[in-house]
């Protein structure tokens, strides 16, 4: 079959699928968190925390819980990895440095999972089950509660109430993360996936060599790991190995699962707001810019320059074989606009025009369509100030859903927007400015400065992925990195969750004949525009000296 047949085919049975499943997802996760109903699975965990679920919370309360409950996840996970050869099923690893715990506990419970580590050689299977693998799924409810608190915000009149914490982060995760995940799990499991308890099984290799294969919890954390746009993999070759993701089907399946819930996710926030075509409005915005960049990193690894690539028929090195250029560029794409970081090829071997796609991708702000629940409070942001700019251009007081925005949610909103830029930038600058960041880059000029741009980025969006020409197993970059993560992910939350309580509160503002309809294609334009055009300002010194100017070279 032709390359760009197949590419194609392959781009439009995903499109197709998704458009599949954003209605009934959509509206079902609107149905979980509307609900006034509790399973008796939640009622018992309730009561194991002490936590009243029917309690309102407003937003100081909400926010308290979010940091609290993440704090103890981060020391939790800490002291896990830290004790890993006291526990059972460690298969004798030693435990942690507390330099690479720091950061792998702080990876995890933000959502980011960046890995400085080969996982089937540094964890056991309680760790990575236990530990591992319960942070994807809370870190991910996580993040869909304080998206549904923020939607809530815009629903809700005179009132500061943003719903409980505690209900939003247990009903996540038992009815919508738990039952898909283990449902992939087993249909991974169908396709080739292992999953299983067992120590490494020694096998003879095709030249008479003896060769130690770990086995172990794959398939289970693999499901979760894409479903909850986590991206930890159980080996350090993530979903570029066979054992997490055997073939093509599964490949396409993974995909699937990393988008599926934050292009719904546009759906629940129009069904809670009473209005749909708000919704739509989103999604297509999200899904403009994601298919842009999965159509640009494409074409360029299928017309790499160079003798080699020509003749192999695109630029296969860092690829598999089984998946090719077509299928390793839309899981790139796929996942570093999304904050999951899992991958099925090597980013660090991508062309430099390629890589400078992914990290823009990132530094978006990952909201095209982003992470489970991060996703679309990223975007609500940014439709507030390109409502807030239309607004000026026609001289009246910009409205977005029956809300007025005020200086105090404008200011928040950009509070919230300009954080990530100053962690990237800063962090970007300081490595590169010390001993420790020039040491660990494997290449120099600008490739080697766009794998310490990508790193940051990465770690402050909460993606994880890495050009993993960068030898970030240090002492510099596990704390930095690690401080990137955290302040990243929940930052953010802080002026997410303080805008919803302000607009809460708001009375509701009558829709006149000068109200911007924001529902409207033109105002999915401008909100792609809007998007692409203040990443673009703020990132793009530091992207022409890297991988534009590595792109520009050849």
């Amino acid at each position: 079959m032709n390359h760009t047949l197949a590419d194609v085919l392959q781009i439009s049975a995903l499109i197709v699928a998704l458009a599949l499943v954003h209605r009934p997802l959509g509206d079902y996760m609107a149905a979980v968190y509307s609900s006034r109903t509790h399973l008796r699975a939640e009622r018992w965990v309730y009561r194991a925390i002490g936590a009243d679920p029917d309690a309102e919370m407003r937003w100081p309360s909400y926010l308290r819980a979010v940091l609290a409950f993440s704090a103890v996840g981060v020391l939790f996970l800490y002291a896990f990895q830290r004790l890993q050869d006291r526990l059972p099923l460690s298969l004798g690893f030693d435990p942690i440095p507390p330099d690479q715990a720091f950061n792998t506990a702080v990876s995890f419970v933000s959502n980011t999972n960046w890995q400085s580590y080969a996982g089937e050689s540094a964890m056991g299977h309680l760790v990575q089950a236990g530990g591992l693998a319960v942070q994807n799924f809370v870190s991910a409810a996580v993040g869909l509660a304080v998206a549904i608190a923020l939607v809530r915000g815009f629903a809700r009149f005179r009132t500061g109430e943003l719903g409980n914490f505690w209900s939003d982060l247990v009903r996540g995760t038992i009815r919508i993360l738990l039952p898909i995940a283990a449902l992939a799990a087993v249909v991974l499991v169908a396709l080739g996936a292992v999953q299983s308890f067992a120590g490494p099984q020694e096998v003879q290799t095709l030249t008479g060599a003896a060769q130690q294969i770990p086995g172990g919890p794959v398939a289970s954390q693999e499901a979760i790991k894409n479903l909850g746009t986590n991206g930890g993999g159980f080996y350090n070759a993530n979903s570029a190995h066979p054992f997490e993701n055997p073939g093509g089907l599964s490949n396409l399946l993974e995909i699937f699962l990393l988008l599926a819930i934050p292009f719904s996710m546009p759906r629940t926030f129009g069904r809670l707001v009473g209005n749909v075509k708000q919704g739509y409005a989103v999604v297509a915005a999200m899904g403009v810019i994601w298919l842009a960049g999965v159509i640009a990193v494409t074409v360029v690894e299928r017309q790499a320059p160079g003798t080699a690539s020509q003749l192999a028929g695109g630029s296969m090195e860092g690829k598999e074989q089984r998946f090719g250029e077509g299928a390793s560029s839309l899981f790139a794409v796929s996942t570093t606009m999304t904050s999951t970081g899992s991958v099925n090829s090597f980013h660090d071997s991508y062309q430099g025009l390629s890589g400078g796609v992914l990290i823009f991708g990132m530094v978006l702000g990952e909201v095209a369509p982003g992470g489970v629940g991060s996703g679309l409070y990223g975007m609500l942001i940014m439709a507030v100030i390109v409502v807030f700019i239309s607004g000026l251009m026609v001289g009246r007081t910009p409205e977005y859903l029956g809300k007025k925005l005020r200086p105090r949610e404008i200011k928040l909103a950009a509070c919230a927007i300009l954080i990530t830029p100053a962690l990237v930038l800063t962090g970007t600058a300081v490595a590169m400015a010390l001993p420790d960041g020039e040491e660990a880059m494997t290449n120099a000029g600008p490739h080697g400065f766009s794998e310490v741009l990508y790193a940051y980025a990465s770690a402050a969006n909460n993606n994880g992925s890495a050009f993993a020409g960068l030898g970030a197993d240090t002492g510099f970059f596990n704390t930095t990195l690690g401080f990137a993560m955290l302040l990243g992910r929940f930052l953010p939350m802080v002026f997410v969750l303080a805008l919803a309580g302000s607009l809460a509160q708001q009375q509701p503002v009558p829709v006149t004949a000068g109200t911007l309809r924001t529902h409207r294609p033109l105002f999915a334009g401008m909100l792609v525009a809007g998007t692409v055009v203040v990443a673009g300002l703020t990132f793009f010194p530091a992207l022409s000296l890297g991988p534009l100017a590595e792109g520009l070279a050849v």
